[in-house]
């Protein structure tokens, strides 16, 4: 195989299917980028068998000489990577050795049988369902705070995709918090459902470009489900299993609602998270009045005391929170305003918009009132 590839074009390819290279394997080959050369373009490959990424190089490169092979993923993206001429790259392999040639370096390595290389899943692509790639990276942003970082439980380290009709419905949760996000689609799709897991989520947002004019297509599958989108390719494994039935907990009922100014609420809390450690469990203890809120903090490292305006309906409460909970949600706000439902001090807060787009569930922290 033979291939001269633009420098530039060819460390984009890497980046993308780097992202699912296995990091802890004791399969040498999965630790190894496949490429395939054929028909004009370069299809390069990694798969962890849980998440597959496949890209296609079809400009800024030349095959001379069509084949495949097997290179180490990390050898490659830094050989790459380092050389600093600009322009082309000859990529050269005669079943041994991988030759990479640049106008003033030459890097020799052993290459991989790429016949033993585990290749994407293929999908049918009867089931699908089209948004922009804008749209999909938004969903991520909003939701995926909330899932759990370990799997200790594994379906809290995976995402819940529903689509109904029009409408894309995703949640998230850790046993602390959860996460509702709902779009519109552009047209009627069918009843499905997927649990995807976190990772999968996380990595294709890295790639996903921020632009409502160009499309991602998702297809499911009993055990997989596939974007497609630009050359790109993303296949992942899915979570098995029943999720937690969410529609029992929300609840339109509230004793205390307030709405209040975004960014004023996101200031304060910020500022607040300057008095805390990373393994502090100090609640952030919001007392909400008519008019006004107070926050209160105390900590090892000091103590803070602010109010905010507000515009309060319902009976003065006092409640404390996580205040990294509270950030993650309003980071992810857009409105100039958002408003809190609350019952009491030990039910749970719901954060949400009256178009139903989003909603946020924060469970409360137990506290004592006559310490504050």
């Amino acid at each position: 195989m033979i291939i001269n590839f633009d420098k530039n074009t060819l460390m984009n390819a890497i980046n993308i299917v780097s992202k699912a290279v296995s990091g802890k394997t004791t399969m040498p080959i999965l630790e190894c980028i496949l490429l395939r050369a054929n028909n004009g373009r370069v299809i390069l490959t990694a798969n962890d068998t849980e998440l597959g990424i496949e890209t296609i190089i079809s400009d800024k490169c030349e095959i001379s000489e069509e084949g495949s092979t097997a290179i180490d993923a990390r050898l490659f993206a830094d050989i790459v990577r380092k050389i600093d001429d600009e322009g082309m790259i000859r990529f050269k392999t005669d079943g041994n050795i991988v030759e990479i040639t640049s106008a003033s370096s030459e890097f020799k390595i052993q290459e991989r049988d790429p016949d033993q290389f585990p290749l994407l899943p293929r999908l049918s692509e009867e089931t699908s369902v089209t948004t922009s790639q804008f749209t999909l990276k938004e969903i991520i942003r909003d939701t995926i705070f909330s899932i759990a970082p370990n799997d200790s439980n594994k379906m809290m380290t995976g995402e819940l995709f529903e689509i109904k009709g029009k409408r894309l419905k995703a949640t998230s949760l850790d046993g602390h918090r959860i996460s509702i996000r709902t779009t519109e689609l552009k047209k009627e799709y069918g009843d499905l459902k997927a649990i995807i897991p976190g990772k999968t989520l996380i990595e294709i947002s890295k790639i996903l470009e921020d632009d409502m004019e160009k499309d991602v297509d998702i297809f499911f599958d009993k055990d997989y489900i596939m974007f497609k989108f630009g050359e790109t390719v993303m296949t992942s494994r899915l979570i098995d299993g029943e999720y937690f039935r969410i529609d029992s907990m929300l609840s339109n009922d509230y004793d205390t609602r307030i709405t209040v100014n975004k960014k004023l609420f996101l200031d304060h809390i910020e500022r607040s998270t300057i008095l805390l450690r990373e393994t502090d469990k100090k609640p952030l203890i919001l007392n909400i009045r008519d008019g006004e809120m107070n926050l209160k903090l105390n900590t090892i490292m000091g103590s803070l005391n602010s109010l905010i305006p507000v515009n309060k309906t319902g009976n003065d409460l006092m409640i404390g929170f996580n205040p990294k909970f509270i950030l993650d949600v309003l980071r992810v706000i857009d409105d100039e305003e958002v408003s809190l439902y609350m019952t009491n001090p030990k039910a749970p807060c719901f954060i949400r918009d009256e178009e139903g787009r989003y909603i946020y569930i924060i469970l409360p922290i137990n506290f004592n009132p006559a310490a504050y």
